[in-house]
Formats: C-alpha cells, structure tokens, sequence
C-alpha cells in the first residue's frame, strides 16, 4: 500500500503526499493535524478510533519526537487495539507488513520531526 517514505514526503497507490497523512479503513486522509503538535490525542484520531482496528501504526517522524498521550494509550488497550509506535521509516515497514498479511490495520504518520 505505501510506497515509498523519504523525510516529508509519503507515496501510497502512487500518490505523493507531503503533508503528515492518516490511513483509515484502508484510504489515505491527507493533512492530518493534531491539536498539539507533537502528541497524538484520542481527539486527533477519533476517525481511526470509530473504523475499530485490530493494530494502529503511530509513524513518530524521523527524529521520533511525536508521541502517543497517555489518555489515547490507556483508550487503545481498554479497546484491544495494539499500538505500534516507531520512527517514521520503521513504522511504514511495519504497517505494509500488517496490511499485507491482511490485518486490519490503521496509522497516522508523522512525516518530518
């Protein structure tokens, strides 16, 4: 499903997108933002908390400064969603591997810091 990753900039189906992206119930939602900035709030995924995935991939930028709250943590496993949080490059490879085994599977990636 992606393509490819290089800091700022994110291919999937062939698409380039160069603004942080979420992935939902298998499509792209382009320009996601989150209220504050470097830590990712149950507000900020609420549209990936409603599809009801198995496993969400958190991509936490190059540097890995983006994070998961502690509320949106504790609402994860109190739902049964596995969390995946790692830097950028590593969480595209993890969440190919996952939709390619056919998980059902969602992320935000974070494409800078």
């Amino acid at each position: 499903m992606i393509d490819r990753f290089a800091f700022g900039s994110i291919v999937v189906h062939g698409r380039r997108y160069t603004h942080d992206i979420k992935i939902v119930a298998g499509r792209v939602v382009p320009d996601w933002w989150r209220a504050s900035g470097h830590l990712v709030a149950v507000s900020d995924v609420q549209d990936i908390l409603e599809s009801r995935p198995d496993v969400v991939v958190i991509g936490r930028g190059e540097p890995g400064y983006m994070r998961v709250s502690d509320a949106l943590r504790r609402h994860f496993e109190k739902s049964g969603i596995e969390v995946i949080e790692e830097k950028t490059a590593r969480a595209v490879h993890a969440f190919n591997r996952l939709f390619k085994a056919g998980r059902n599977v969602a992320a935000g990636f974070h494409l800078t810091c």
